[in-house]
């Protein structure tokens, strides 16, 4: 049996400042536990086969779809169901932790220089 331990988040996004470059902390039942600092609007996108769960830690995240939007705060998650075309928008630097499962690209169905194919673990 391998080692269990925390996870400290705070400690995991001190290691980075890149927006938009989600950094994969866990792993469990097939999904990546990811960890992103984001701020300003990434690509209009969607995720064929994948549901994505958004949870804010700091900031605020607004998830923008065709015909309304959400905005999140500390404490507060929000999961896009797949198929479901969705924009991220911080207008502020807001720090915030994603499920989704394991291969799942930060652009869905969009490659641009957004694209982060391979995320790094911490």
């Amino acid at each position: 049996m391998s080692a269990v331990d925390k996870i400290n988040l705070t400690d995991k996004l001190s290691q980075f400042d890149e927006h938009w470059s989600p950094r994969i902390v866990a792993e469990l039942n097939g999904q990546h536990v990811k960890l992103a600092k984001v701020k300003g609007a990434f690509v209009w996108h969607h995720h064929e086969h994948e549901d994505e769960l958004f949870y804010v830690l700091k900031g605020r995240l607004t998830i923008e779809f065709r015909d309304h939007s959400i905005e999140l705060g500390p404490g507060e998650c929000l999961v896009v169901p797949r198929g479901v075309e969705h924009r991220p928008v911080a207008e502020e630097e807001a720090h915030i932790l994603m499920f989704e499962p394991a291969g799942t690209l930060n652009t869905g169905n969009v490659r641009s220089e957004r694209t982060v194919e391979d995320p790094e673990r911490l």
